[in-house]
Order: C-alpha cells, then structure tokens, then sequence
C-alpha cells in the first residue's frame, strides 16, 4: 500500500479520532508531508521508539502507541500467567502528551489482561527503572524523547531487570508489533478489566528509591561542613527532575536554588532552544542565577531527568560549562579517591564506559587498580555487565558513564541517572570545598597528572525517510575505503563494531573486539587519541567522535581543527 493510499484509509476512517481528522486535513494537499508520516512505520528499536509527535504510521501519536504496547502484550503472553500478573511499570515525563500516551499504554496491557502500574506524576527514567526492580514488574515503560527537541516524544521499553530491554527480546517484540497492519484497532479494556489490572504505583517506591540513593554518599562529614552553606544553582529545565534532585539534596543536607522560570512544566519548553543539558545555552538561565547569588556551580537536567550537565567558575571567575567527557572523568576520579580513602574500594572493583567516552577513563582507572571496561553507545549494555557480574560476582561495579551527560553509580537502577549525579556532584563539591579547593581546580589536576584530552563530538543532521539509510551508507563507505592518517595523526587500527573485528593497519592482523555488534567505525590513532563515526540512534543524525591527547588545551585544541578538517575531506 503506497503513502497515499495509507493516507486515505486512515482519513476514512470512522474510528479516527476528531484531532487526528483534524490535523490530516490540514495536510491533504501536501504530498510530501503525507509521505514522511505515511511513508514509512515510526521504527521500534533496542532504545523502544521516537519521533515527532503527530499522527500517522511514522509519527508518535496514540495509535502508534497502542500498537507498540500490543505488541509488547503478546510477547508478555508468551512468558505465562505469571508474568501477566507481575505486570508492567508505566511512567512519563513533562512532555506533550507524555501523559496521555502513558494513560493509552495502561489501557492496552489491562485490556490483555495484563497488570499496569502507573505513576501518579511525572517520574524520571531511574525512577522508573528502579521501580520496576522494586515491585518485581516483568517490564517498564517510559514516554520520553529524552533531550530530543520539543516536537520529539518516544516510548522506551524496560526489562525486568530494569535495563532497556534487550535485543533478543526486542526482536521478538517488534515481530508481533509488526503483525499489526491495522494502526486504528487496538483493544479497550472493561470497566472491570480497568479497574483490576490499571493500578497506581505505590508511595513506597520513592522512599525507597531516596533510601538507596543516600546510602551512596560518599563525604557526609563534608557536606555536614559544607552542605548548607553552599551556593548552588539547579534548573530541571521544565523537566521530570524537579522534585526528585531537591528531595534528594535536601535529604543529605545540601542548600539549592531553583530556577523558578524552569522549575514548572511547559511543553515547549519555552525558556530553551533544546533541552540537552549538554549545551551551556540551556544552563544560561541557571549560570544568571548563580552570578547574582555569587554562587560556585550550576546544575542543569534533561526533561527525563537521566542526563546532568554542570558549569562551574573557572580559574578566571566565569562560568565553564563540562563536557559530559569532564563531568564523567570529574566524578570517577572523586569516587576511586574516597573509596581508597576510606579502605571501601573492592579488590574486584569495576567502570564501564561507553567506547566513544573518554579515552581518560583507562588512566584513572590504572591508578587506582580498578578494571575498565568498554561497551557500544547506550546505557543498557553497561546495566548487562552490572546483571552479568551480579551472578558471577567476577567484578563489583562501582561506576559507569557516556560522554552525553549519563551517570549512575549504584545498582538501584540500570540506566542513566541524574538524581544520584546531581547528588553526588554536589557532595563532591562539598569535599573539595572543604580541603579549600575549586572543582576545577580539580579537573585541571587531573589533566597534569594524566596529560590533557579534548574531547569532542559533531553532528551532521540527515532528514527524509532514508536518513537511517543514508547514515548507516556514510558508515559502510568508510569501511571499504581504508584510512590510513588524519592529518598529523596515524592510524593504528581500525575497529569495525559491525563486525565485531580489529584491524591493525601495520600487520593487517585481525582479532575479535569482544563487543555487541553495531554499525560504527572507530579508528585508534598513534598517541592514544581517536575519532569514532556512528549513526545516532535517536535522532536522525550521524556523529562523529573526536579524543585528542596533547601535551596541553592549545596543542589539543590545533590538532582537533586539523583532524575535523580531515574528516570533512572523507565523509562529504
């Protein structure tokens, strides 16, 4: 069936409803539109489902919704009884129809019979990840389109381990979602099939979720010392971290001022261009705030609240907003110091990083004795090595981060979370406050000690139905059109992660990575620095990775501008 005929069948439809006939109207004489939401089907992949919010079969709206949370029906079916009992977690952020769309999935899962515990209030990603290892759920579900634009929404899906599921059993999901040919039928439940299996999520939940938090502290003596008297600006950016970061800060005795023009839902999130606390840009409200009050660092989370940016003074007295990379290297070195400081560091200790993250995290690790271990982009493969080492106790996880802003330590949930970040950013705040120092002063220790790396990363945007075709094209060319150099820089070996398979340039020896297949090229060049090029899995973007070590921040920040300018000539 062609886009225009799908267009047709859904407008003719009587079961559509009045906003949707509405909004399809407007369109009827532009085929391009028609095309792009009835060309293609909204893809469902490892991280669930997103896209901009509208209707038709490539847009996220109620019905794609449905279809989504059907086919996660019938794969929980297929577990028996008892994982239709166990049930299934919803929650959803401050986003356009966050709640409507969570309300359509519970009524789809207690329609098959299946339980449905709901949050009350908007709840972030880890709250959600840990209530579904907290109520012993089979699965979770989260409406979010995470830091994406304004017009984004998504659905991800959560094991009953409270990871993004996995790939097998995504697999097996997206077979039945793609049984459904019919967008518009989905099952409503009775009033006695509502009433049975849609049930609210209970209060106990977030206190245990603040409970486990606080035994992850690390400097409770300092931020006795520190904790009241210090100036620290928080923004949620509109987003689902309001309440859960000043709960959390307020628990361990940390003082916060709030954005108050941030601290309110608004769907248009009209106070930001984007809502990625990655760029400075969204922390410019909260960074006015902090130098009216004279405050030392701003802290900024995404609508999900499972990303956390920071800026804090530099050694000039203005405000420096981190890289995730800084962030991330920032709080590792904190957490190996205090835990070697207080004898609490396992002999077994383990960090996970993300492969595009820091090539920094290996000399941290290296002093302090603990095991660095790297995984594909996206949260869930460090929560599978956190599963895996819970069952063979080979190593104790202690940390693990991304480049784009996610954190967790603990294993109360397995995905990113900004609310232990927060809190312990402002505890490590706390602790080099009280020994008389900045944390920048900090991070520039660390780049004397290990030498300096600039990390960055750019994103070339694609748009049209192809976009993921195109991006993944880009991918495969590089595959068979060897690199030897970029610039000042040799390569030393290729690793083709679609492939599972290491090249070295000099011998042309292959051996295994060792890691989940994905497509990505990631190219090792001769000091240790690298560049990494992949498509995006949640927007419509191809990124490309650069890790360069120099001797200092002029040295890096030269050879960068040679190295982008060398990618450029390839990837046209």
């Amino acid at each position: 069936m062609g886009y225009l005929e799908t267009y047709n069948t859904w407008t003719s439809d009587k079961r559509l409803n009045a906003e949707a006939r509405a909004e399809l109207e407007k369109i009827k004489d532009n085929k391009e539109e028609i095309e792009y939401r009835f060309g293609a089907e909204l893809e469902f992949g490892t991280a669930g489902m997103r896209g901009i919010i509208g209707y038709g079969t490539n847009m996220m709206n109620v019905y794609t919704v449905k279809r989504a949370t059907q086919g996660l029906a019938e794969f929980i079916k297929t577990l028996g009884e008892g994982a239709m009992k166990r049930g299934v977690v919803i929650s959803y952020d401050t986003r356009l129809k966050s709640e409507a769309f969570a309300a359509a999935a519970a009524e789809v899962l207690a329609a098959n019979d299946i339980t449905a515990y709901v949050f009350d209030e908007v709840h972030p990603v880890p709250m959600l990840s840990f209530a579904v290892r907290c109520l012993k759920t089979v699965a979770g579900i989260m409406i979010t389109a995470s830091h994406n634009p304004k017009q984004y929404n998504g659905y991800k899906v959560y094991g009953e381990d409270g990871a993004q599921m996995s790939p097998e059993d995504t697999g097996v999901v997206v077979g039945f979602i793609q049984k459904i040919e019919d967008f518009l039928n989905s099952p409503a439940p009775t009033a006695e099939q509502r009433k049975k299996f849609i049930k609210a999520v209970p209060s106990k939940v977030d206190k245990k979720y603040y409970k486990e938090l606080t035994r992850l502290t690390l400097s409770k003596k300092a931020v006795k010392q520190c904790g009241k008297d210090l100036k620290l600006v928080y923004t949620p950016v509109h987003g689902s971290g309001y309440v859960p970061v000043t709960t959390i800060l307020k628990k361990i005795g940390v003082n916060a001022t709030v954005v108050e023009e941030q601290k309110m839902r608004d769907v248009e999130f009209s106070t930001v261009e984007v809502p990625n606390p990655e760029f400075k840009e969204t922390l410019s409200l909260g960074i006015k705030y902090a130098e009216r009050i004279g405050a030392t660092v701003v802290f900024g989370t995404d609508p999900d609240s499972d990303r956390l940016g920071v800026a804090v003074k530099n050694k000039d007295g203005e405000f420096e907003a981190l890289s995730g990379n800084q962030v991330g290297i920032l709080l590792l070195d904190y957490i190996l110091t205090r835990l070697h400081e207080e004898n609490a560091l396992p002999a077994n200790a383990a960090v996970v990083k993300s492969f595009v993250t820091t090539g920094m995290a290996k000399a941290i690790c290296d002093k302090f004795g603990v095991t660095l271990f790297e995984v594909p982009v996206g949260f869930k493969f460090i929560g599978e090595k956190i599963k895996i080492w819970e069952k063979t106790h080979e190593h104790t996880y202690v940390f693990g981060f991304e480049e784009s802003c996610g954190y967790l330590r603990g294993t109360h949930a397995r995905d990113k979370d900004a609310v232990v970040a927060s809190m312990l950013t402002a505890e490590m705040v706390c602790y080099y406050t009280s020994i008389g120092k900045t944390v920048f002063q900090r991070l520039q220790e660390i780049y004397d000690t290990y030498g300096y790396v600039l990390d960055c990363n750019i994103s070339i945007p694609f748009k049209g139905l192809n976009a993921m075709k195109d991006m993944n094209a880009v991918v495969d060319g590089l595959k068979v059109n060897p690199v030897t150099n970029f610039d000042i820089y040799n390569v030393t070996a290729v690793r083709d992660y679609s492939k599972n398979l290491k090249t070295d340039v000099a011998t042309g020896k292959q051996s295994e990575i060792g890691s989940p297949l994905t497509n990505c090229v990631y190219y090792e060049l001769e000091n240790g620095s690298f560049i990494c090029v992949r498509p995006s899995g949640t927007e419509p973007k191809l990124k490309i990775y650069f890790s360069v070590k120099s001797r200092n921040k002029a040295d890096a920040e030269s050879a960068l501008e040679k190295m982008q300018t060398a990618v450029k000539e390839i990837i046209k």
